[in-house]
């Protein structure tokens, strides 16, 4: 089939490449003419593991190509908009300046029986929107929603093998059509069995942020326990695991630590308050609130812990930060834990060293009086305290005897709960985690 996607940011340089992968003849539509020009040359703009080898393997094959015109997409029997939702600034809302720009270059090009599958995270009532524009313009044409689920670190995985399909659809023989056409297009997923659930628009919005919103919940619930675990000498980690096996409850995403961040869970669950309120429900929401409270507590304590392991006082402290990104295997920085700390610690006149495998040069554009180190060692020595605030493997794995060879003072802070209390303590370390003894 002939695919477009319109929007080749994270979310459609992923999905563009991936539907190649699939056999479909693929063009990627943006604005960016860097962006465009990058991806043309196989280079992913951002870190994603897995991606860089695809791009090359399709662009190869000629199946895949980007563009800047949208007239490059007229003859696509689907198109794919993967354009991004930012949070408006001083709102909770989500800015859909872009989702709309990009839908009406697309009505200028789109053609009778086309399908337009809406993958971008939007507030409920946006297809709905957009689909009485289309009406008006191309009404042979149909609107659906086809969310995405993506992982950063895991994004390829997650397009090829993903653990659902979602497709909102309109009622009657629309629906019937277009639900027909993303079964073409999902073929090769379909074959493995993949579930596939089709359902109305309206719902197909709300599958996303409710998805997102209830992990973000399980996170903070369990960091609310953490908070508790810290003042009755309680084990949050422990505590984690027993209840983790009640298989009602599940042992995922309740890892106590500093948080989440990034790009989607934060300003989706401010998006899904703030269209609560628009639609007259915003006390069914008013939970989201705490949750995003409790996630943004876990910053400051982890700062208030550094004060109390450098004495009281982080004035002149050398102190080294593992981790820029707001989760291990990708580069993205957007509402790091790791780096609001590491700026909290330098605004309270601690000497701040940040290293990263993949973020220091989005890190550096965004935080710019930090210090970054390239070097793992090189950023260890001579430190008083060390804060593990992104969970890579390469810092799981560290030896506290060698870097005990490094360091001014034996004294870590874990803010994943990724490290070996016993082992670093054998080694001679004072170690700290957020939740446990």
């Amino acid at each position: 089939m002939k695919i477009s996607v319109i929007g080749c940011g994270y979310l459609g340089a992923v999905h563009a490449a991936s539907m190649a992968e699939l056999g479909h003849e693929v063009v990627g539509v943006d604005t960016d003419l860097a962006k465009i020009e990058s991806l043309a040359a196989g280079r992913a703009p951002f870190f994603e593991p897995n991606l860089p080898e695809l791009l090359e393997r399709t662009l190869a094959s000629g199946r895949l190509s980007f563009t800047a015109d949208f007239a490059e997409a007229a003859d696509a029997q689907v198109h794919f908009l993967c354009v991004g939702t930012p949070q408006k600034r001083g709102e909770y809302a989500a800015d859909l300046r872009y989702v709309d720009g990009a839908f009406a270059s697309l009505l200028e090009v789109v053609t009778p029986g086309a399908v337009i599958a809406g993958k971008s995270t939007v507030p409920v009532g946006t297809a709905e929107r957009l689909a009485a524009r289309l009406a008006d313009v191309q009404p042979d044409a149909m609107l659906v929603w086809n969310p995405e689920f993506l992982r950063e670190g895991f994004a390829v995985q997650d397009t090829l093998h993903p653990d659902r399909l979602v497709y909102g659809v309109p009622d009657g023989e629309a629906g019937e059509r277009a639900t027909a056409l993303l079964d073409e297009v999902y073929a090769t997923i379909l074959a493995e069995d993949t579930p596939r659930l089709v359902m109305d628009p309206a719902t197909a919005q709300l599958v996303k942020v409710a998805a997102n919103s209830f992990l973000a919940t399980k996170i903070s619930f369990i960091n609310a326990m953490a908070e508790l675990c810290e003042r009755t000498d309680a084990d949050v980690t422990a505590l984690a695991d027993a209840i983790g096996l009640d298989d009602r409850i599940g042992r995922k995403f309740l890892n106590a630590g500093l948080g989440f961040g990034g790009g989607c869970l934060p300003k989706d669950i401010r998006a899904f308050m703030a269209r609560a309120g628009e639609l007259g429900a915003d006390q069914t929401l008013s939970f989201l609130a705490e949750v995003d409270a409790i996630n943004t507590r876990r910053r400051v304590r982890m700062v208030d812990l550094a004060r109390e392991e450098c004495g009281g006082s982080l004035m002149g402290r050398s102190i080294t930060v593992l981790g820029a990104s707001f989760k291990p295997d990708s580069d993205d920085i957007r509402d790091s834990p790791a780096l609001n700390v590491a700026e909290q610690l330098r605004l309270q006149g601690a000497t701040v060293r940040v290293t990263d495998p993949a973020a220091l040069g989005n890190a550096k554009s965004s935080y710019p009086n930090l210090l970054y180190v390239d070097d793992t060692a090189e950023a260890l020595t001579g430190a008083d305290l060390v804060l593990l605030l992104t969970e890579w493997r390469e810092y799981r794995e560290l030896d506290p005897v060698r870097v005990g060879q490094l360091v001014a003072k034996l004294q870590v802070l874990d803010g994943r709960n990724a490290l070996d209390p016993a082992q670093w303590r054998a080694a001679g370390w004072t170690y700290r985690a957020l939740g446990r003894p």
